[in-house]
């Protein structure tokens, strides 16, 4: 009788429990709110990427056209390409400047390979391998001589600028029976009516085969969680046992790759011609969708499908301007400048909130 709980006890361990189980949800609400903003700014790019397609297609009409859609799909795959590979850099909190040079070197050198007689595929190949070497130099200046990545990257960039000068100033084109052209071979998946035909080519298909292999990359291995680590905390990183050195070496020959085989694919798309001048700006678009989707310029947060996403807003921006005809193509730049400022502004309230 004597060890039964009264029932004010019960009362008292009753309202213990519920005080203890409130913070529970407390800290577990707290957790979800956390995570979740990281998303907000690749939440807002899909907001405004579909708010950009319907007031094309109120104003112009033919947007939400399976033919207007396959020639944005396949003219932007390059910068889709260049998206990733600067997602994997900025997440390790570098940065690349080089792959839009690195573009046109890889460009000209794969063409006049094949105007030489080097075997069309073994050309291609070496187009990617010439960009990770560029890559691998940036990594180990970066790396082992304490180079900034700003500088390093810089420095490649108008290497790589002027290599493709020296080969050639004036447009390379490849041979009629290069390989290459397949790569810009229409298929036509679906039918429509008249013209309403969503074509697509095999350079497509290799941005979306990036994508997929950079998410995965980035999610489910050990160097893809080292990038993030290295960009959250890199001391952390180090005190964790992570191979940060060589990971970050990888990173940038893992962006010089990809700008060579973003080459191919652009050299595909305009019929096998290359010139020295290709790629002047793309990496500022690179940087502009990565930071439009959600990925933070400090790195440690950010997605490739978010990446994915500031590319296509770039693309719809590209389009109403092509669509109005009265907008002079300079105002893209201006227009860029200022989408990318307000997620800039974005994420930088994000990140204020989440240090409080």
């Amino acid at each position: 009788m004597s060890g039964a709980p009264t029932t004010r006890e019960r009362s008292a361990g009753g309202a213990g429990a519920a005080a203890a189980s409130t913070p529970g949800r407390g800290a577990a609400w707290a957790r979800v709110w956390g995570r979740s903003q990281s998303l907000i700014p690749t939440l807002a790019a899909v907001v405004l990427f579909v708010g950009m397609l319907v007031y094309a297609e109120i104003a112009y009409g033919r947007v939400f056209h399976l033919g207007t859609m396959s020639s944005l799909l396949v003219s932007f795959a390059p910068t889709i390409i260049l998206a990733v590979a600067m997602t994997v850099v900025i997440l390790s909190g570098g940065i690349d400047l080089s792959v839009g040079a690195v573009v046109a070197f890889t460009s000209v050198a794969g063409v006049m390979l094949m105007d030489i007689g080097v075997n069309g595929w073994v050309a291609i190949v070496l187009m990617v391998v010439f960009g990770a070497l560029f890559g691998l130099v940036s990594g180990v200046l970066v790396q082992y001589f304490n180079v900034q990545p700003f500088i390093a990257t810089l420095a490649m960039m108008f290497l790589a600028r002027g290599l493709a000068s020296i080969l050639s100033t004036v447009p390379v084109h490849a041979p009629d029976d290069a390989p290459i052209h397949l790569l810009a071979t229409d298929f036509k998946l679906i039918d429509g009516p008249k013209v309403n035909d969503l074509v697509l080519t095999p350079g497509f298909f290799i941005a979306v085969i990036v994508v997929i292999a950079a998410v995965f990359f980035l999610h489910r291995t050990r160097t893809g969680r080292t990038i993030y680590a290295i960009g959250g905390a890199e001391s952390s990183a180090q005190l964790m046992g992570l191979r940060v050195a060589r990971t970050r070496v990888w990173i940038y020959v893992i962006s010089g790759a990809l700008a060579g085989v973003a080459a191919v694919v652009y050299t595909a798309e305009v019929g096998g011609k290359a010139q020295n001048v290709t790629g002047i700006g793309w990496e500022l678009d690179a940087i502009a969708a990565v930071v439009i989707g959600g990925t933070l310029l400090t790195g440690g947060v950010g997605y490739v499908l978010g990446s994915v996403v500031g590319s296509l807003v770039l693309a719809a921006l590209w389009m109403i301007i092509t669509k109005d005809g009265s907008i002079k193509p300079e105002y893209l730049t201006i227009i860029t400048g200022g989408i990318l400022l307000v997620f800039v502004l974005l994420q930088r309230a994000l990140t204020k909130r989440r240090a409080r």
